[in-house]
């Protein structure tokens, strides 16, 4: 969603197109499959997409390059939304969740308590922490407060 509105409001988005537009997400999906390798040590791409947007996991924040800075946009959704979700497209995939939605539960309070730690410890990170019901709410809002924190003279 946020990934969308960076780009309606002028922003160069870094995304492959290589997890096109499905039932789950009929506007696509703004990743970058790249993004996955950052844990493997696949950085060296990072530096050549400064001023544009790029779609990083809470997991993965700890392995962006530490010589660069960040501005994050960091969406706090309901934990219980996110899992019904991932269920939902899971299902239209034919797929199961094998681990169980207590246990992903678990696993995602862990990823985003250490990035929220990240996020506070490291002066390399500018956060802006948004809600997505409020965002969905008020999308004029956050656009404002989204190019505000930029500062990027984003289209709101």
């Amino acid at each position: 969603m946020i990934m969308q509105m960076l780009k309606a409001g002028g922003l160069e988005v870094v995304t492959d197109g290589e997890r096109p537009p499905d039932e789950s997400n009929p506007r696509g999906y703004f990743e970058l499959e790249r993004v996955k390798a950052l844990d493997a040590g696949d950085v060296a791409w990072v530096a050549g997409a400064r001023g544009k947007a790029i779609k990083v996991i809470a997991y993965l924040l700890g392995h962006l390059p530490t010589n660069l800075n960040y501005r994050v946009i960091f969406i706090v959704r309901n934990l219980d939304e996110v899992l019904a979700s991932q269920e939902k497209m899971l299902a239209l995939l034919g797929e199961s969740d094998a681990v169980g939605d207590e246990r992903m539960r678990e696993i995602f309070y862990g990823h985003l308590a250490r990035a929220r730690r990240l996020l506070a410890k490291h002066p390399r990170f500018e956060v802006l922490y948004l809600r997505h019901d409020e965002v969905i709410a008020q999308p004029d809002v956050a656009a404002g407060q989204v190019a505000t924190f930029l500062g990027s003279g984003l289209d709101v």
